[in-house]
């Protein structure tokens, strides 16, 4: 990490180490938005229960909306809730409570637990919770805890910290015992930093199908050889009920000051605080004298106060890592980004003034404030539509929730699916058949519809399921079990999966050709040339780097690194090319590299092999579990 985001982060440095905590794991805080109104699902309900421990609808709503939110907040309009879910957010944030749940439970059953000398002992030592090296006192880790967004108690802090200790000693005592040789590491970081320079002939199959000519024998042989490749899947046939959401958002209207009042509540949303723009050049003190650095740093402030180029200062003597390249450029940034006394001065300086020396925890800054922008805030006018649009969604989908699970309540068997279609002006339709993953006609790609489909049993409907379209309520109607098709069902497929197969091994064999050549002269460019052909050439480049004209290639790599230098390959046969590959030059790993990476690596590789192994006692542990999930109620609580 450099010293410019060691600064960034000082004052935010509490909300991410508590971070690791409360995201890995759930906090007990359940705001009171959780209970949703008109939902059936209360925050108490079981959604699922692993060897009798318990997690409720108010635990995974507050989980479930929170990551809805950092994901926005990452990535803004371009991820939306509806995305989110067809990327399957919510099953995995429910595997992960579970899978906490379990740890919990398996600790329990081998006598794990932490004692309240453990936890006071992981809070004195949190550096969350450090200044100077020491605690910083039962008072400022109360306030700290407050400050937190959602504000947390000292007994939910604790309690979850708690929880996490117990999963982190369970993992110490199932892999402690993980080692990794020392000839294994070495071995391991030859292979990854190995290097070699290339140059490549391509010979791209599709410029070879030209001419290609396949038979019905060749078909009918291949056809044989692969059938289970040709396999059809399971597909069912679905009857829907659809509460349009959209069409209701187009039929929302708004009174003129919900608007307003909006804006006003969200005020924080549309402002923009004051910031500046800054370079800086930092002397450290950390193991260092301080009177000397002191004295070195007013040498170079005498320098940039005398007219030098202050750029060109922070590149030559500045030990900031994350900034000195930019000529100790820092960025925009707000008040609460940097530690106190450089944000002090920074906010404090006019543009183009140099600072005195600026002496932080750091070490002794030299700060340069090249821009201020004033605090904005947008008016009403330019964020209007923006606002509009939102309220718009949100009421469309409260009200489309309530319309669903009101006729949700009132469907008990297929049938009824048109009857409550019919007296509440919903649309009732049937798909055809699809596979579990393919989008549904009329829905489009719906994995949460899919995964109901292929669960419901005859004469059984779903409750409502979030869609892109709005909530759709189901019902199957048909079943097509998965078989071997006849050849011409699927006759087109195989001839291309045929042509595209010779087509390679024509463009393999022209590529020996040319290999042929290459390995006799010794000179792969004068081959490809002869062959109307040029040859690309990489950079150094490590295993799993992408070639020029080929892209990662697992079998070019293997060619390209067991050659000497100077070595031509035999043709080796990408995904839709063949290429011919010569090693121009090999960057073996020096003993010091070896030496100066190797522990850093060990540790990389003892962590690799120590969650492999956990994942995998953690899958036999939970196979002997008791576990119950109540999808009915899960859907419910995204719906």
């Amino acid at each position: 990490m450099t010293m410019l985001d060691r600064m960034r982060q000082h004052r935010g440095w509490l909300k991410w180490s508590l971070g690791l905590v409360v995201v890995t794991f759930i906090l007990l805080y359940i705001p009171s938005f959780l209970d949703t109104p008109g939902s059936t699902i209360s925050s108490h309900e079981v959604i699922a229960e692993i060897e009798g421990r318990q997690i409720t609808a108010g635990d995974f709503r507050r989980i479930y909306y929170e990551q809805i939110q950092a994901y926005r907040t990452a990535y803004g309009g371009n991820l939306n809730e509806d995305m989110l879910r067809q990327l399957g957010i919510d099953q995995r944030l429910l595997q992960q409570m579970i899978d906490e749940e379990a740890a919990l439970a398996e600790a329990a059953k081998l006598g794990i637990d932490a004692s309240d000398a453990e936890l006071r002992e992981r809070i004195l030592t949190m550096s969350a919770f450090q200044e100077n090296g020491r605690f910083i006192g039962d008072e400022r880790y109360r306030q700290l805890l407050q400050l937190q967004r959602p504000p947390l108690k000292p007994a939910e802090f604790e309690e979850r910290l708690r929880r996490s200790l117990v999963v982190e000693k369970l993992r110490t005592a199932v892999t402690d015992w993980v080692r990794v040789a020392g000839d294994e590491v070495d071995a391991e970081f030859r292979r990854r930093n190995e290097k070699v320079k290339l140059e490549l002939v391509t010979f791209q199959a599709d410029k070879f199908r030209e001419g290609v000519t396949v038979s019905d024998a060749e078909l009918a042989q291949h056809f044989d050889a692969n059938k289970d490749k040709y396999r059809i899947p399971e597909k069912r046939k679905i009857r829907y009920l659809l509460v349009d959401m959209q069409a209701m958002g187009a039929k929302v209207t708004l009174a003129p000051d919900d608007v307003q009042r909006y804006y006003e509540d969200n005020a924080d949303q549309y402002s923009t605080p004051e910031q500046v723009r800054a370079s800086h050049i930092l002397l450290k003190t950390e193991g260092k004298d301080e009177a000397a650095v002191r004295t070195q740093a007013e040498d170079v402030l005498a320098k940039a106060k005398g007219g030098a180029d202050f750029a060109e200062l922070a590149k030559t003597f500045s030990e900031d890592e994350g900034s000195k390249e930019k000529g100790g450029d820092l960025d925009l940034f707000g008040r609460g980004a940097m530690v106190p006394e450089f944000e002090q001065a920074a906010f404090t300086l006019q543009p183009g003034v140099i600072s005195d020396l600026v002496k932080t925890q750091y070490g002794f800054h030299i700060i340069k404030v090249t821009e201020k922008r004033p605090a904005v805030t947008r008016a009403l006018d330019e964020v209007k539509q923006q606002i509009e649009d939102q309220l718009k969604v949100e009421r469309a989908q409260a009200q489309a929730t309530r319309m669903a699970e009101s006729a949700s309540a009132d469907i008990k068997k297929p049938a009824d699916l048109d009857r409550v279609g019919k007296t509440r002006g919903f649309t009732v339709s049937e798909s055809g058949a699809f596979q579990r993953d393919e989008p549904i006609a009329g829905i489009g790609f719906a994995p949460e519809v899919g995964a109901w489909a292929f669960q419901l049993a005859e004469n059984e409907v779903s409750p409502p399921i979030r869609t892109s379209q709005g909530f759709v309520i189901i019902a199957v109607t048909g079943t097509q079990d998965a078989y071997v098709p006849k050849l011409d069902e699927v006759k087109e497929k195989v001839r291309e999966d045929v042509t595209v197969k010779k087509a390679l091994e024509a463009a393999r064999l022209r590529a020996a050709g040319v290999a042929q050549e290459a390995a006799k002269s010794g000179d792969l460019a004068k081959a490809a040339k002869a062959a109307g052909l040029t040859v690309q050439t990489s950079e150094l480049v490590a295993r799993g780097a992408a070639l020029p004209e080929v892209g990662i290639s697992a079998a070019a790599d293997q060619a390209a690194f067991a050659l000497p230098a100077g070595g031509v390959s035999q043709p080796v046969t990408a995904e839709s090319a063949a290429v011919v590959v010569k090693v121009v030059e090999k960057k073996d790993v020096t003993k010091a590299e070896i030496e100066a990476g190797r522990e850093a690596l060990r540790q990389e590789l003892i962590a690799e092999h120590r969650n492999r192994f956990f994942s995998a006692y953690m899958t036999k542990a939970k196979q002997r579990m008791k576990i119950e999930i109540n999808r009915e109620a899960l859907q419910q609580i995204i719906a």
